[in-house]
C-alpha cells in the first residue's frame, strides 16, 4: 500500500539524524540506542541499526570505544565525533525548514477542513 511505503520512507529519512542526536547526549551502547529509537516511536531491530551506526563511523561520525561489562564480554560504546556534531548542527537546521515546509503546506488543508466542520455544526443547530 502507498502509505505504508511512504510512512516507511519516512522513517527512514530521519533515522541517522535521530541516531546522531541520541549519541549526541553522551556515550551510549547500541541497545541502549534502540531502546531511546523505541520510547520515540522509531522501532529499529539490531540488524537495521548496526550497519547504520557502521556507515556513520566510516563517515568520521562516530567513534566508539570497548567497556569492560559486569554482565558478559566488553561493550562497544558509541560518541559523537567533532565532524558529527558539525552536520548534526547542519541537519537540525533542515530539520526546523521541513517542520516550516510541512507545517505551512498543512495550514491551509487544516484550516479549510475546519471551516468545513464549522460550517456544517452551524448548519446543523
Amino acid at each position: 500500500m502507498i502509505v505504508d511505503n511512504t510512512q516507511t520512507q519516512m522513517r527512514k529519512g530521519i533515522l541517522e539524524y535521530c541516531i546522531l542526536s541520541i549519541i549526541s547526549r553522551g556515550e551510549i551502547y547500541a541497545s541502549d540506542i534502540i531502546g531511546e529509537l523505541k520510547k520515540a516511536r522509531l522501532l529499529v531491530v539490531e540488524g537495521t541499526l548496526y550497519p547504520l551506526l557502521t556507515r556513520l563511523k566510516n563517515n568520521g561520525l562516530l567513534s566508539y570505544s570497548w567497556k569492560e561489562s559486569t554482565s558478559g564480554p566488553p561493550r562497544k560504546y558509541y560518541q559523537i565525533t567533532p565532524s558529527g556534531l558539525e552536520v548534526l548542527n547542519k541537519l537540525d537546521t533542515t530539520w526546523e525548514e521541513l517542520v516550516f515546509a510541512v507545517k505551512t503546506s498543512m495550514e491551509g488543508r487544516i484550516t479549510e477542513a475546519d471551516n468545513t466542520h464549522h460550517d456544517i455544526s452551524k448548519n446543523e443547530q
